[in-house]
Parts: C-alpha cells; sequence; structure tokens
C-alpha cells in the first residue's frame, strides 16, 4: 500500500469541494485524524441513500440501498473500525456516480500508471 493522505485533511477537501457546487456535506462521525477509513454516504430528497466505501485506488458503492440497511451497514462498521470517519453527501440523485469525483487519498497513483 502506498502513502496516503492523512485522512483529516483529505475529508476536509472533499467537504470544501462538494459544497462549492451547492451540495450538502457533513461529517456525521469523526475518526482518527491521520488514518480513518472513510464511508461516504449518500442522500437525496426523493429518500434515495447509498455507501461508498474506500476500495483500493477508489471507491465501491456497498449493498446497501434502503435506510435501514445503511444504519445497519454503518452500525457494523463503527463496531469494527472506531477510527471510522463517516461522511454525508446529500445529492440530486443517489444513482448518478460520484465516484471519481471524489479522487483517492493515495498519494502513489502516478508511479503505477
Amino acid at each position: 500500500m502506498g502513502a496516503r493522505l492523512k485522512t483529516g485533511l483529505w475529508v476536509r477537501a472533499v467537504l470544501r469541494r462538494i459544497s462549492s457546487d451547492g451540495t450538502s456535506a457533513m461529517v456525521l462521525k469523526k475518526g482518527d485524524e491521520d488514518a480513518g477509513a472513510v464511508l461516504i454516504v449518500l442522500t437525496d430528497r426523493s429518500g434515495g441513500t447509498g455507501v461508498l466505501r474506500e476500495d483500493g485506488n477508489g471507491w465501491a458503492r456497498v449493498d446497501a440501498t434502503d435506510p435501514a440497511g445503511v444504519d445497519a451497514y454503518l452500525e457494523r462498521q463503527k463496531k469494527y473500525d472506531p477510527d471510522l470517519w463517516i461522511i454525508e453527501l446529500e445529492m440530486r440523485d443517489v444513482s448518478q456516480p460520484i465516484e471519481r469525483t471524489l479522487g483517492s487519498r493515495r498519494l502513489d497513483l502516478d508511479e503505477e500508471a
């Protein structure tokens, strides 16, 4: 595994960038400032939900699309990883891909290309 940006720095940068286009973004659970994993909860005004988890170089959608399933998944992950960060983005439509917009915390992606 290569070098990564500190989690707190990355989260603040993403929240600022996402908020600048009018999307609501907030921290639901603050984890370890240096190395905590990140989960992103996606919501929309029509009640749609989703969760993204870090997956190597990018993001993968978790198979939890209803509020109860999302809550259960988040609770399991919080018990497993006390350093976990959870952020929430309110989007126009959770089915639209946002994964590439988020980028990665890895610093060495150019070396692998």
